[in-house]
């Protein structure tokens, strides 16, 4: 088993709010304000008027209720063989939805997006953390975006975009490639000047992986340490956990989901972004209490 990444309590500044990272892992709620997530949780119905707002209002408040300490709010659908959704229709679905969740919750809210525009508008509406797939590379403006808004930065590996990640994806040595890839995007993060006190890095469980990808990538977590970001990782309801229990549907997998958690938070995760919150929150105090030492 791999030994903890990091032991150091640090915060980390979320617009007006602050994240205590190295206390507790920290439970990232995923709010999928679209038609077509991967795992049966999309929000977004096309309802007329304020009905989906109020629908994916509610359902933050619950995962706070339920123990998140974040919530991450998407537009887009980054499931494999996605298709890229307009910066209109993006916009049109977050915005009004982090407006409200900002007034209304007493946690940070992070805008899931690759486009610069979406998280202008996102941190002006109250967003206070960006989690980009791409890891600033399907913007060009991306960077100099967050660089300027000064929020936390999520650069996440992914092989590819949603559309082909899954089309027979190789690796020489998989959490080499990755922990190089997050190092160079760091830099590049650096350059565009956003400082490394506001990056978090995520491996990208399940974009552009196997299942013997994956399961290589939980064995080798610790390894991530060397970038010395916070760590955040997503297992949340992927296709692994489906193949490794003989095809359980999507809302089925919380149990191998949890597994999954207390694998990371023993190899000293900081977050972790889930679908169920009151489960997985229920999991990881209890890890926390053997890792961290909590009482």
């Amino acid at each position: 088993m791999n030994t903890p990444m990091a032991t150091a309590v640090r915060e980390i500044r979320c617009g007006p709010r602050t994240l205590r990272l190295g206390e507790r892992t920290l439970i990232m709620g995923i709010l999928n304000v679209t038609p077509d997530s991967f795992a049966g949780d999309g929000l977004w119905t096309g309802m007329p008027g304020e009905a989906d707002v109020e629908h994916v209002v509610a359902c933050g408040r619950a995962m706070v209720a339920d123990g998140a300490h974040i919530l991450d709010v998407g537009g887009e659908s980054t499931r494999p063989g996605a298709a890229p959704v307009s910066l209109d229709e993006e916009l049109r679905r977050t915005i009004p939805v982090i407006a409200r969740l900002a007034r209304e919750v007493d946690v940070p809210i992070s805008i899931d997006t690759y486009k610069a525009e979406v998280v202008r508008q996102a941190v002006a509406a109250g967003a206070g953390l960006v989690n980009d797939v791409s890891a600033l590379r399907f913007d060009p403006a991306m960077g100099g975006v967050v660089a300027e808004v000064g929020v936390p930065l999520v650069l996440m590996h992914m092989k590819g975009t949603p559309r082909d990640m899954q089309r027979d994806p190789r690796y020489a040595d998989v959490m080499g490639e990755i922990v190089d890839f997050l190092g160079e995007r760091i830099a590049a993060a650096e350059r565009a000047g956003i400082p490394r006190q506001r990056l978090i890095v995520d491996p990208g469980f399940g974009f552009g992986k196997t299942v013997v990808h994956n399961v290589e990538i939980m064995r080798r977590l610790g390894e991530l340490r060397v970038l010395g970001c916070p760590v955040l990782i997503g297992p949340s309801r992927k296709t692994t956990i489906a193949r490794l229990l003989g095809g359980l549907p999507a809302t089925e997998r919380v149990e191998g989901t949890a597994a999954l958690v207390v694998l990371a938070i023993a190899a000293g995760v900081d977050i972790v972004r889930v679908h169920d919150v009151k489960p997985i929150a229920r999991a990881a105090r209890v890890a926390d209490a053997v890792v961290r030492g909590l009482r």
